[in-house]
């Protein structure tokens, strides 16, 4: 058998299980090859923690080559380009030759486009909530804004999360703070369906926290604190914001994106229009049933969990291929998600994000078992490397959750 290399762009999460996955299945005559310009992994959904200094820095990222199948080839550069019609990729000054591509490039935060963003903290990046943490150790009370700067983003639940912990965290310390959230969009996760959406907006404002919908920030004037939308201005003392998101410049330049940056796929598959080129995770895009509003079509959101079981389908299917075999392995819009919300608890968003005419999912009540999910999977994944059942058992145990089909 004539051996064939698979290269993996991007060592996300997407990147690793799609990598490990491949390296279970093919003999080792078959390269397979992930380059990332980090050395370190760092676990996005531990940023929130880190945030609240529930982690430290170091708690949260491990080496990346930890994390990967000892026969995995790991390239730290950053990939130049994509030269589709040669089958090669240039990183840092070394050439790459591929019968098989996954993108897996995910989003990159580009605060720098919106007017005035670049002096908001985040924690959407382990810098940012490091920084955060800083700030709000010295913070005295007042006015917190939690603004989603456009759209798409990354974990349709993380500025939820993020403005339920911080109130949960100054309510602890007995900081008066008014926490208000910004979107452009009309419910939280709209995606999900205007009932997760109401039942979200609830906890919100249980908590004491204001809602503020189809508010589209447009500058933000840091000498004097205080936000530009379209249609209002707003004061704050503390600004948290989600920068805005693009999808690859490389990507782009080959011509595999749309003008956007995000790559178009087969919402099964996961291929893309070019022969053996796959994108799965955040740099793929892939539309849904239904709209959120008349001129806005939904899309599936940019999520870990969902890049995670594209790996698999899509190393199961090259792996298929190169060996000659049958596959029927099918990303089918199952997914799910713990919210945290402070004080030891989280919901749990789950369902089919694939049904028509419209996703359906559902929000479980605030429980401790979600968090203390979220905290296994926390360890298990930056301990041990990527276990697929451990996915399954975290859905099997919450008997709560009949709709959630259990190969998530």
């Amino acid at each position: 058998m004539t051996g064939k290399t698979i290269l993996i762009l991007g060592g996300g999460v997407g990147g690793i299980v799609t990598a490990n996955a491949l390296a279970k299945q093919l003999p080792p005559e078959h390269r397979i090859i992930v380059i990332d310009k980090n050395a370190r992994h760092e676990f996005a959904p531990s940023f929130l923690w880190v945030m609240i200094g529930a982690r430290k820095r170091a708690q949260v990222a491990t080496d990346l080559r930890r994390l990967l199948h000892p026969r995995i080839e790991l390239v730290n550069a950053e990939v130049g380009a994509i030269d589709l019609s040669a089958r090669k990729t240039t990183a840092g000054e070394r050439e790459f030759a591929f019968d098989y591509l996954v993108c897996a490039l995910g989003a990159t935060l580009a605060p720098e486009t919106l007017p005035g963003l670049d002096g908001a903290h985040t924690a959407y990046t382990l810098a940012g909530a490091t920084k955060l943490w800083e700030a709000i150790q010295q913070f005295k009370g007042g006015r917190v804004a939690v603004t989603v700067a456009r759209l798409p983003y990354k974990c349709p639940a993380a500025p939820y999360e993020t403005a339920l912990l911080l109130k949960s965290y100054l309510d602890s310390r007995g900081v008066r703070a008014q926490m208000d959230v910004y979107t452009p969009e009309p419910l939280p996760m709209p995606v999900a369906g205007p009932t997760l959406g109401g039942e979200l907006k609830n906890i919100l404002e249980r908590a004491g926290i204001a809602f503020h919908p189809l508010t589209q920030l447009k500058s933000v004037d840091g000498a004097n604190n205080e936000l530009t939308f379209e249609n209002t201005r707003a004061p704050y003392d503390l600004l948290v914001a989600i920068p805005p998101h693009v999808g690859s410049r490389i990507a782009r330049a080959a011509g595999l994106a749309n003008d956007a940056g995000w790559i178009p796929v087969d919402g099964a598959s996961l291929k893309t229009k070019h022969a053996n080129v796959f994108a799965i995770g955040d740099a793929a895009a892939i539309a849904l049933s239904g709209r959120w509003k008349p001129d806005a079509p939904l899309n599936l959101p940019k999520a870990g969990v969902f890049a995670h079981a594209q790996g698999e389908v899509v190393a199961a299917n090259i792996a298929a291929e190169i060996e000659g075999r049958a596959s029927n392995a099918a990303f089918d819009g199952n997914g799910y998600c713990m919210v945290e919300i402070g004080g030891g608890a989280a919901a749990m968003g789950a369902g089919n994000f694939y049904a028509t005419p419209n996703p359906m999912v559902k929000l479980e009540p605030p429980s401790a078992v979600w968090h203390w999910g979220k905290v296994l999977f926390e360890k298990y994944w930056l301990s041990t490397g990527i276990v697929r059942e451990f996915h399954r058992a975290l859905i099997i145990a919450g008997a709560k959750t009949k709709n959630v089909d259990a190969r998530v």
